[in-house]
């Protein structure tokens, strides 16, 4: 239940790769046959990956993750502008994953101003304050669409307008979006202001090693590495074929489960289904620790529209790393927060830009179901967690004394 961290490969995903690998493995830039058939896959692939996003197959862009595709839309916008005369501001938020914070940081040491918008305590982005936040310099903004560790979907059409209206371009971080939500980026679509999407492969049930950045036509664009002419100039090195061939079947397969779920193959759960399976693993959880119990649990960013898989949880008196780990010898996998950071100390930069106290950020853990869990599983984490929860507070209360 650590799917916000990867997910497995669906079967219909393994079968599609499995000749690239072998049989199949030209370079797609080879003009022989053997290179003419890889080109033709990654050209599917790319067609599937604009189906699911609405857009056009020109504006897809393969990257090696989403870590990649958020380095290359910030680096790739504002690093050409950091030598004019004036500065270029970036407007981003303080919840954003380290993709995103990290490169912020970076360009602000380059010489670009940085604004982190604040969320609210429920982990939004206030339309206002980015529209306060605007100035006539700002180039670029960038939010994310799902938060990794709570779940909360931003409004980001609304936020997108802002942007354009002040002359900015926007980007959206979507790689907890993708899959679970539908995303119309056409041009008379909901996302028609967003100029630049991330995406990864292994949040949605395609491999580790595989991203998409979408960019939208006519979005100047630098390359953040050198070498040939791929991706229409945007990011040089060979295609991970079998990768490429793996997203693009996952994509098909993320659009059926959205419109079509009866049609879906495996994982044939549709949104609505795997939100109840959220809602009632949620609700289970709390509703037995807090009957065993009088410390206080709840839900971080309760209340407000979340992916249907999410769920961030926090039981005060109990350490979240102890919490993993107990669980984790039970045979149930969750995580603290963002996978990225696993072996960190610090709690949830995202807990407490949201302003959750330092011991409640440290007592939070989050579950992420996928399209492959079943009611069994869900009745055995029903048992688990309350019982390790319980476990944990006793032997805390039993130190203290």
């Amino acid at each position: 239940m650590d799917a916000n961290a990867t997910t497995p490969l669906l079967p219909e995903v393994v079968e599609a790769m499995r000749p690239f690998w072998m049989e199949q493995f030209g370079n797609a830039s080879s003009i022989h046959r053997q290179g003419q058939h890889a080109r033709a896959a990654v050209d599917h692939a790319r067609e599937s990956i604009a189906r699911l996003l609405n857009c056009r197959s020109s504006e897809i862009v393969f990257t090696s993750g989403g870590t990649e595709s958020d380095n290359l839309a910030l680096f790739g916008v504002l690093q050409p502008l950091l030598n004019n005369p004036e500065r270029p501001h970036l407007i981003t938020t303080a919840i954003e994953h380290h993709a995103v914070l990290h490169a912020a940081e970076s360009l602000a040491e380059r010489g670009a101003d940085v604004t982190f918008l604040a969320p609210t305590a429920s982990g939004l982005i206030e339309p206002e304050d980015l529209r306060a936040a605007m100035r006539p310099s700002t180039r670029l903004v960038s939010i994310m669409f799902a938060n990794n560790e709570t779940g909360t979907i931003q409004p980001i059409a609304e936020l997108a307008a802002i942007a354009h209206a002040g002359g900015a371009l926007f980007h959206t971080d979507a790689i907890q979006a993708a899959a679970k939500l539908p995303l119309d980026l056409s041009p008379k679509g909901e996302l028609k202001d967003v100029d630049l999407l991330s995406i990864s492969g292994h949040k949605m049930y395609a491999p580790q090693g595989t991203g998409v950045l979408f960019v939208r036509r006519n979005t100047r664009l630098a390359p953040i590495f050198f070498g040939g002419n791929h991706e229409r100039q945007r990011r040089p090195g060979t295609e991970n074929v079998p990768g490429i061939v793996a997203l693009g079947k996952a994509a098909d397969l993320a659009r059926s489960w959205l419109i079509a779920p009866n049609a879906a193959g495996a994982g044939s759960a549709n949104p609505t289904t795997l939100s109840s399976l959220r809602d009632r693993l949620e609700q289970g959880i709390l509703a037995r620790v807090l009957e065993a119990s009088t410390p206080g649990s709840g839900v971080n960013g309760a209340g407000t529209l979340r992916v249907p898989n999410t769920s961030n949880l926090y039981f005060d008196g109990v350490d979240a790393e102890a919490l993993v780990i107990a669980l984790d010898l039970k045979g149930l996998s969750i995580s603290g927060g963002s996978a990225c950071q696993s072996g960190a100390t610090e709690p949830s930069h995202v807990l407490l830009a949201m302003g959750l106290t330092d011991a409640r950020a440290r007592s939070s853990i989050r579950i992420s179901i996928s399209r492959l869990t079943t009611e069994a599983e869900v009745d055995c984490a029903l048992t688990l967690v309350p019982e390790a929860v319980a476990r944990l507070r006793s032997l805390a209360a039993a130190k203290a004394s």
